[in-house]
Order: C-alpha cells, then structure tokens, then sequence
C-alpha cells in the first residue's frame, strides 16, 4: 500500500472515532486521561530503561520526566472536568427579551502530534499536545520520533489499554511508526486532520506550517521551536552576586547536554570588571563539565557544524570548553564572547545552537543593550538577572524585553517549565508559529476547540454545558457576570 493510501486508512478511522469521542462528557475524557497516566506507571519499570537507551540521558531525568508526564495527564484531566476553558458565555435577555445567546468551546476533529525528539515522554506520545487533544475531545495520531521509536510505541500500547480499560471509541489513538517524510506531508494534507501540534526545529516546524496553509481548507499548526532565550545581566544584580549567578549559569546551560528549547543560549552584559569576572567564573564551571551523548547522531552533528560556524565569526572568542577532548556523539560544553557592536552586525550570532553552548556579549552600555534588544526575534523566555534599582535606573529595559518573549523570568534560569495554568510556554515568531497560545499548563486544552455559538435553542436541545440548569457545575459567565448558578428566567 502507498503511505497516501496508509495515511488515509488512519484518518478515517480517526474521523469515526471523534464523531464519537465528541459526545463523551468531560468527565468521561478526564477518566480516561488519568487511566493513561495509571498504565505508564504500571510500565515504568520497562519503558524507563528503554528510553535511557534510544535518547542517551540519565536515570534520573527520564525517570523525572515520566512522572511530569503522568502529572500533566492528571492536571489536564482535572482541569478538562472542571470545565472553565469551555469559556461558557451566555446573554439572555441582552438587548432586549428576544435574545438568547451561548457559546461555548467545541472539539476541533482529529489531532496530528509528532514527537519531540529531545523529550521521550513529556512532549511526545502521552505528552501535552495529547493530553490537551484528549481533553478538548479531539482523537489524536501520533508520528512517532524515529529517535525513540521503540518508547513511543510502549507509551501508545499503554494509551492503547487505557482507551480499552475505559471503553473509549476504537482509534481514539493510533500510533504511525512510518518515519518517512512523505507520511508526516500526508497527515498534515489530508482534509480529515483538523491541527497539528510540533515540537522540534524552526526548519521542522516552518515546513508544517507552510504546508498546512497550503491546503485547501489551512489548518493551525502549533509548532513550538525552540529559541536563543536571552539574559540580560544588569549592572547593579551582577555586581551583587557575580559569582552565584556564574554558578547558576553553568548548570542551566549544560543541563542534560543543553538540549532544552529553554537553554540560555546568549548571556547580555555591559562591559567591565564585573562582567569578566562572571565569565572567568563560568568559564572555569564548564572546563570542569564533562561532554555527554547527546540524543542522536542527528543532533550531535548538527551542534558540532553550528558552533563551528558561530566560532568562526569575526570577533568570536572562545573563553571555555571542556577539558576533555572531542568525541564523536558528545556535546562538549562551550562559552564565547563577542562584543555588542559585532553581535548587531552579525544575524549568524543571533541563531539557535542547540546543545551546551552559550555566547556572552559584553555590549557598550544599557543603550547599546536596548538596541540589541530591538533586533532580537522572538523567544519562548527571556532573563533580567536584575536588581529593583536596576529597573528604576533603566526602566526601557524591562519595557522592551517584554516584547520578545512568551515567559519573563526575574532572578533565575529558564530551564523548567512548570506545568501550571498560570505558565505560558509560547512566544512570537519565530519561538512558536501562534504567540497566543501555550504548549505547557492546560490553557492549552484551547488549541484544539474553536468557539460555537447557539442562538435561540431550546433548552432542551442545548448540550448540558449551556443548559439554564448547569447539570455540570461548572462556572459560566451569564450576561457578563461569572456564576455557577442555574438560570431560572
């Protein structure tokens, strides 16, 4: 059979499933979430060390990022139960006695998720896109990253059991294990996928979203694509803590091989003793880091080539690497500098390199950062390692910062991502292909629903989500005040 034809078999067979699905209560879809989360538990054992294996990372971080999985799986669930990103909106009786108007959020159809390659669990096959997917009633197919194959298919048996243990409609998940590039084209052609979620490369993620814009009927594409995640080291804070923050650093940007979309990948500073002080810190930091396998061959050399081609940038120097010596496979931990006046010169220094690396710029003064601030794109996070004098003495900074980024962090790393309702792991382009909306914390249940109206029903007729009685207690806002109430006239 062609991938077309392959392709095809799968989407119509994820269309039976949502027309289904869609009718099963919040509640119903909440169950079965956290069912999804009980089997993972129950292969943990198994799937653990199959993930060490195909993704070269600790214990201990695979093991964290199955429990995170599990827990965005139960945050998501309690959250889709509870109900309030349906975002009832009701007007009865506005303007006048005849009106009678409600919306709500509805299901968009079948989801499309691709792996991530940097995260197994949590932004792959049981992670937040399928989560999200499952709570806004939406049947989700999973590519899986060729990277991890084998811990995809484990993870979507489990989802498999689950869908099984809670009698969900058959194909409410399906796992497509064909890595070519043509069946990742077909499932965002074919007219029966109604999103796509990404988490990968800005090449990756661009391509999705062309293509699905492409189409006859353009679908939204969430693609969260990494960023550079610049910190601004303001002059007050550094010279209050050069050395804590130096230490700080060190970690965040080698922490599992610096393969987070949220590594600082550039360090904002203005030039003078307290600025070489905190490189000469973290510089002897990371000689002492050792060089780790990084999570495929795929990865290693495309980190190898774009630091190479950063350090060899007029201007570029290198102040750090790891004492150990090159070997294939291992991301070797790397610091360099370059001043202010050359980084605005040079978009090539501007670009993600994605592993333990990091590029300090030593700029003039606060003007000369805020310049540099105008010509940075779009991040998923960015850092004021700042003092409150800091901020009153230059308030600018914090005014223009605030443009570039999704998450503003004060006094910290943007390494974890917390899983919350307050958090938002999005940003302008090209962070994300759609800055309004987040891949972490269950506001992003919203990405899959569109808003429905229904104007002058009955109540009969009306789901029980607009129904006056609000047989589900969920808040609701009736002409325009938030209630649980029941509306009685």
């Amino acid at each position: 059979m062609s991938v077309a034809g392959e392709i095809d078999q799968v989407m119509q067979k994820a269309q039976v499933a949502f027309l289904a699905y869609k009718k099963c209560s919040l509640e119903e879809r909440a169950n079965f979430m956290r069912e999804i989360g009980e089997e993972l538990a129950n292969i943990r054992a198994d799937v653990v060390p199959l993930s060490m294996e195909e993704a070269h990372l600790s214990n201990d971080r695979m093991d964290g990022e199955l429990n995170r999985t599990i827990y965005q799986l139960n945050n998501y669930a309690k959250n889709a139960a509870e109900g309030s990103w349906l975002d009832v909106r009701i007007n009865k009786g506005v303007p006048n006695e005849d009106t009678d108007i409600r919306k709500m959020m509805v299901p968009l159809g079948p989801v499309v998720v691709f792996g991530a390659s940097n995260f197994p669990f949590a932004y792959s096959t049981a992670g937040g896109d399928t989560a999200c997917a499952f709570a806004a009633g939406c049947p989700v197919v999973v590519k899986g990253h060729p990277a991890h194959i084998r811990t995809s298919e484990m993870v979507g048996n489990a989802i498999q059991k689950a869908a099984q243990k809670c009698d969900m409609p058959e194909h409410i998940f399906q796992h497509v294990s064909n890595d070519s590039f043509d069946a990742g084209q077909e499932l965002v052609k074919h007219s029966l996928t109604k999103a796509v979620g990404f988490t990968g490369s800005l090449g990756g993620g661009r391509a999705l979203f062309d293509l699905a814009n492409q189409r006859e009927n353009p679908i939204p594409v969430f693609s969260e694509m990494g960023s550079v995640n610049p910190v601004f080291l303001m002059p007050d804070k550094l010279q209050e803590s050069t050395e804590d923050i130096a230490l700080m650093y060190a970690d965040s940007i080698t922490q599992s091989v610096g393969q987070f979309c949220t590594n600082p990948g550039l360090i904002f500073g203005i030039e003078g003793s307290d600025l070489e002080e905190f490189i000469s810190t973290l510089s002897e930091k990371i000689k002492r880091k050792l060089p780790e396998s990084m999570l495929h061959d795929g990865i290693a050399k495309a980190f190898l080539e774009k630091k190479k081609k950063a350090l060899a940038q007029q201007g570029v120097e290198i102040e750090a690497v790891a004492e150990e010596k090159e070997v294939s496979g291992k991301g070797m931990p790397t610091i360099a500098s370059t001043t202010g006046e050359l980084f605005l010169k040079n978009k090539t220094l501007h670009q993600e390199v994605f592993g333990p690396y990091s590029l300090v710029i030593k700029c003039k003064d606060l003007e000369q950062m805020q310049e540099i601030i105008a010509q940075l794109e779009g991040q998923l996070t960015s850092t004021l390692m700042a003092t409150e004098k800091d901020v009153a003495d230059c308030p600018e900074i914090l005014e223009r910062v605030q443009e570039i980024c999704g998450r503003l962090i004060m006094n910290g790393v943007p390494t974890g991502v917390t899983v919350c309702t307050a958090m938002h792991h999005g940003g302008p382009y090209p962070a994300t292909t759609d800055s309004r909306f987040t891949s972490v914390g269950a506001d992003g249940i919203r990405r899959f629903a569109r808003p429905l109206c229904y104007q002058n029903f009955s109540n009969l007729l009306l789901p029980d989500e607009l129904k006056n009685e609000n047989p589900l207690g969920i808040w609701r806002k009736v002409n325009d005040v938030m209630t649980k109430d029941v509306i009685t006239s």
